[in-house]
């Protein structure tokens, strides 16, 4: 006890730089979704679908080349007409990354179980020096 009465900041100092080695980890585990890179694998060796739910403005300003549009709204109504082999990997994606999520979930409740969004959306993918399309 008297030890760590004499050395409670080396004790808090040992404790905070273990705490900031966990952080990434940690960070890294609440992260969903592909990175732009695993997508294009996904892409090229899977033949995943990639399906664009923004809203049509959106779409007409920037998209994934390749990318199908069905808007998140609509998504529940025309995935199964524009993806039909729910066998097929379906990568998600919109402007920023936050349209994903639900659009997975919604995938997964109609039969997709291999749908995945894009992390960080078409910002990421822009930034990993992409190609996209404008309409």
């Amino acid at each position: 006890m008297k030890f760590i009465l004499d050395n409670w900041t080396l004790l808090l100092i040992a404790l905070s730089s273990g705490a900031m080695l966990l952080w990434p980890t940690l960070k890294g585990a609440s992260a969903v979704g592909l990175s732009p890179n695993a997508a294009v694998l996904l892409i090229n060796r899977e033949k995943a679908v990639v399906v664009d739910v923004s809203d049509a403005a959106d779409y007409a300003q920037a998209h994934v080349s390749g990318a199908r549009s069905v808007p998140l709204d609509q998504l529940e109504a025309r995935l199964p007409e524009v993806v039909k082999n729910k066998a097929l990997p379906v990568i998600f994606v919109c402007a920023k990354g936050s349209r994903g999520g639900p659009a997975v979930k919604t995938a997964q409740k109609l039969g997709y179980q291999q749908a995945q969004a894009l992390s960080g959306g078409l910002k990421a993918w822009k930034e990993a020096n992409l190609p996209v399309e404008t309409a």
